[in-house]
């Protein structure tokens, strides 16, 4: 078997010429409709620029590279032979065959993603903050956010209009390249309007809502043993470090600047905690750092990460804003050293999911995304700019180029020789490739793989009626052949409307199949099937709304909601009831039956917790943290 340096010498270069691999790109055309706001740094405007500038170079193109040269010899016929330049004869009706399948016809096979759902983006995020998301308006956010205290912090991550939609565009191509990859009918995706690598679980941060990387990652883990995670945004890839960071088979890996600079983290001796110690890999870098000083310090790191941790599948975040020339940046990388760490990831021939991320100054992001989708396709780009719908943007040389500005470079020799010897000895710790035990489960059923179902269709009346009959039989069978709906007290309807607790009907526990709890027998229905009504001991009694008592009297947690809930009508009128007119109890207002949490704002006198004149929040593009 040939290492990895082996492949990594004899892979492809930039600018090669050899055949590509299968290239699957994503691009959604409204993805470029969406504002943050009129002078905030994040266009996504850039990701359509970008996409007109890929289209004009040709690389959505049809290309006939292997088909047979005909010129002089007249028309074939369909079933006639040639040769392939080996002496091999091969039929001419294979390349026709290609051209219609689409397999060799172009470079790269465009797709328009499918939206994610908020099913899917719960797979890492919480199922409020995606609520949230999807019911946040410019006129709500006030209220919503506490005054911009959660979900929404600050003014990096305002709440614009078309917010969740735009959040499904970016998370649905990153989804829909890690599926093409597990499936193995691509080896490289590309979706420039991923990498959003800042969101965290519950809460967004530096221009980013949801982590569509940390979700591209999870879809990979179902099929890859080990995934990798390079980085070459300006700023630290915090969010999606988070997320793995107790875990091995992820293994994240950083190139940021780091200092006074958002978000703040990312030094070189963070490596990870518990089972992820070491899988954690930081690179600290200062303002200036060139294309040779950047390189003599990402190819070695990058060459033993894969030796040592040999993942399966590489997830690669491109943000531009390490670029020379952006507005939030502090890097001098030219569009040549920027595009070589992309011919270098690709040479290593493992399937590669190419993500966009930051970029401030639109008209190099487009350049150098072009620039990198043209390499993973092994093209060479002419210079000159083709005519395009942004042709004005590249003024005035119209050149695909992004120069090297005269800012002095931080990184001296010494610095990034004693910052690559230490993440290589951290390296050198670890004690092999972990391996993990995987088995094969099926995605779909049959119906739904050929097209006869999806997963938005409504149930089938009939079926639903024989769920519900299910459940009633088995809730029969569970309470002794008696079924808490055949109570003559009180009509409860199958359908599961009542307003009652339905944690009186689970299955009975040891104790209360052995003789009862405190006292109740073991035949003794609850008695709120005897006409009496729930207690509600925990609320009258100034008990917390976190704990809850049963009839039976055992007290339970109870979930607290981040946001209100709505209650039906049953437990509002229990609550009002309960409450006897009161307007507030323990810091809770109650109006109307809805519970409400009141966020109170320090003046920053007290206790240095304060919102507004206290500690200050990081900001990545209006704080001095930042070059503006």
């Amino acid at each position: 078997m040939s290492s990895l340096a082996d492949r990594a010498t004899a892979g492809e270069g930039s600018g090669s010429n050899k055949p590509s691999r299968r290239v699957a790109y994503y691009y959604d055309q409204d993805v470029g409709n969406y504002t943050y706001y009129l002078g905030h740094p994040m266009k996504p405007h850039r990701i359509r620029m970008a996409h007109n500038l890929i289209v004009n170079y040709g690389l959505t193109d049809e290309v006939e590279e292997d088909a047979p040269d005909v010129e002089g010899e007249g028309k074939r016929e369909m079933n006639d032979e040639i040769s392939n330049g080996n002496g091999n004869h091969v039929p001419e009706h294979k390349f026709i065959k290609n051209s219609l399948t689409g397999s060799r016809s172009k470079h790269m096979q465009v797709f328009r993603p499918h939206r994610a759902t908020k099913a899917q983006m719960t797979r890492f995020h919480t199922d409020e903050y995606i609520e949230f998301l999807e019911n946040v308006t410019p006129e709500t956010a006030e209220a919503m956010t506490g005054g911009g205290v959660r979900c929404l912090i600050g003014e990096d991550c305002p709440a614009f209009d078309g917010l969740f939609e735009f959040c499904s565009i970016s998370a649905g191509g990153s989804l829909g390249g890690a599926e093409r990859l597990n499936s193995g009918a691509a080896d490289i995706a590309i979706n420039w309007a991923g990498g959003l690598h800042h969101a965290k679980k519950t809460e967004a941060s530096g221009f980013c809502y949801v982590n569509d990387i940390v979700l591209g990652i999870l879809e990979l883990l179902r099929i890859h043993p080990r995934v990798l995670y390079i980085d070459v945004d300006v700023h630290h890839g915090d969010g999606v470090e988070e997320a793995f960071y107790t875990t091995d088979r992820v293994m994240t890996c950083s190139f940021h600047r780091f200092g006074e600079f958002f978000p703040g983290t990312g030094d070189v001796r963070d490596v990870g905690m518990k089972r992820g110690k070491g899988y954690a890999v930081n690179v600290p870098l200062r303002d200036g750092i060139t294309d040779e000083s950047y390189h003599t310090i990402f190819k070695p790191v990058i060459q033993h990460i894969m030796d040592y941790f040999r993942p399966s599948a590489v997830i690669l975040q491109m943000g531009a804003d390490s670029l020379s020339g952006d507005k939030l940046g502090g890097f001098n990388l030219t569009l040549k050293g920027h595009g070589e760490c992309t011919s270098f990831v690709k040479s290593f021939g493992v399937p590669v999911m190419m993500l966009g991320g930051g970029g401030y100054t639109t008209k190099n992001v487009a350049r150098a995304w072009t620039n990198e989708t043209a390499v993973m396709c092994g093209k060479t780009l002419p210079e000159d700019l083709p005519y395009n719908q942004y042709m004005e943007y590249y003024g005035p040389r119209y050149k695909l180029e992004v120069l090297p500005n005269n800012t002095d470079d931080h990184n001296p020799s010494e610095y990034l020789d004693k910052i690559r010897t230490q993440v290589i000895e951290n390296l050198r710790n670890l004690p092999h490739a972990p391996s993990v035990q995987m088995r094969q489960v099926p995605t779909q059923t049959i119906s739904q793989a050929i097209g006869l179902t999806k997963d938005n269709d409504q149930i089938d009346p009939d079926d639903e009626i024989e769920i519900r009959l299910k459940k009633y039989m088995q809730e029969k069978q569970l309470h002794g052949g008696y079924s808490p709906h055949d109570s003559d007290d009180e009509d409860i309807p199958m359908n599961g409307d009542s307003d009652h607790d339905d944690s009186t009907y689970s299955i009975p526990g040891r104790n209360r199949r052995q003789g009862g709890i405190n006292g109740l027998p073991r035949r003794t229905l609850p008695s709120r099937l005897n006409g009496n009504k729930r207690s509600t001991n925990g609320i009258a009694n100034g008990q917390s709304d976190e704990e809850d008592e049963d009839p039976c009297g055992i007290t339970k947690r109870k979930k607290r909601s981040f946001f209100s809930k709505k209650h039906t009508s049953g437990i509002q009128g229990l609550v009002n009831k309960k409450l006897n007119g009161l307007n507030s109890l323990n810091g809770i207002t109650v109006g109307n039956g809805n519970i409400v949490e009141f966020w109170k704002e320090n003046n920053g006198n007290g206790n240095g917790n304060s919102i507004n004149g206290g500690l200050g929040v990081v900001s990545r593009g209006e704080s001095p943290m930042s070059i503006a």
